[in-house]
């Protein structure tokens, strides 16, 4: 059994960032996520100093996820080689006028991407948290413009980066894309949380302050709205399992074809980012443990990702 390191043995290889996080947002979690949506329009003007030297140095303290694999983010300036690099993927065409992008890469390790997603979306509750507009852009970035400016190496990926700046004024409404992909709109809890087993919603009055850290789950961002995150709670854990949307990501021709990186994977990462960060905030100490649990295939297209083992306060 992989395990992530306790509060109760040593430091969380993620404590760090945490900690820096913990000094750096003036806002609470639960207001962050509200405010947060996918910025695809912008204020053609540089990030003024303060903002960028707040948000590069969080990104400098972002060097291990919690399952510990290595990573490292940097703020760099958008440039035309950066709009090239979105209009191959089909994605620039939706972004206007940003100015920076957050790029990070990670070392290939069992757990690469959930750490990523959970490390880089730390960073953008930081940058919402400054007033900064956000959006996630998937995709195949490792032979990249963007893995050039972070230098990637050979055993390194760039899963996704981070489109940054000042939002245009009045723009969230009118942005016809982001209604279309139903960014709004979430799963009803009784498809996400469960009970000991799926298919048993999970009795919220009983989980206590945990059912306000789920419903922070339940507002993360996530490649096309899939929502993959299915979490089943058994006495004092948290297991989260990962199901697979069908004919979207791993698996497909284009997936294969565009050595895209598992988005979906992406994803566990943010939904872990927004339980630890949620439960924190109210006191609820735990580690992250990857296990064998006894509920190992309990659905088609269903993956375990992790546990959060919640400890005694």
């Amino acid at each position: 059994m992989f395990r992530a390191e306790s509060r109760n043995d040593a430091p969380k290889a993620n404590e760090p960032a945490l900690e820096e996080q913990r000094k750096t947002l003036k806002s609470s979690i639960d207001e962050i996520v509200k405010r947060r949506y996918s910025c695809r329009t912008y204020v053609d003007w540089p990030l003024e100093a303060t903002d960028r030297r707040a948000l590069s140095e969080f990104l400098a303290s972002l060097r291990a996820g919690p399952l510990e694999s290595r990573t490292r983010f940097s703020l760099v300036a958008a440039t035309e080689n950066d709009r090239q690099s979105l209009k191959r993927l089909g994605t620039y065409g939706v972004i206007k006028g940003a100015t920076g992008f957050i790029v990070g890469a990670v070392e290939a390790s069992p757990r690469d991407m959930e750490d990523y997603g959970y490390l880089l979306e730390q960073a953008v509750l930081v940058a919402t948290d400054l007033g900064l507009g956000t959006c996630w852009l998937g995709g195949s970035f490792s032979k990249s413009a963007f893995a050039r400016k972070i230098g990637a190496t050979r055993n390194e990926v760039v899963p996704a980066v981070v489109a940054t700046g000042y939002p245009a004024a009045g723009r969230r409404n009118e942005d016809r894309i982001r209604q279309r992909a139903g960014s709004d709109r979430r799963l009803p809890r009784e498809q996400l949380f469960f009970g000991e087993k799926l298919g048993e919603p999970i009795d919220l009055p009983s989980a206590g302050a945990y059912q306000e850290v789920l419903e922070v789950v339940r507002w993360a961002p996530s490649a096309s709205n899939k929502q993959p995150w299915r979490v089943v709670r058994s006495e004092a854990a948290w297991r989260f399992y990962l199901q697979r949307t069908k004919g979207y990501g791993k698996g497909t021709a284009v997936f294969s074809l565009l050595r895209l990186a598992d988005l979906q994977r992406v994803d566990m990462g943010i939904a872990m980012c927004h339980f630890e960060l949620a439960a924190a905030e109210r006191g609820l100490a735990g580690r992250w443990v990857v296990e064998r649990p006894a509920i190992d295939a309990i659905a088609e297209g269903l993956e375990y990702t992790v546990s959060w083992i919640a400890e005694a306060g």
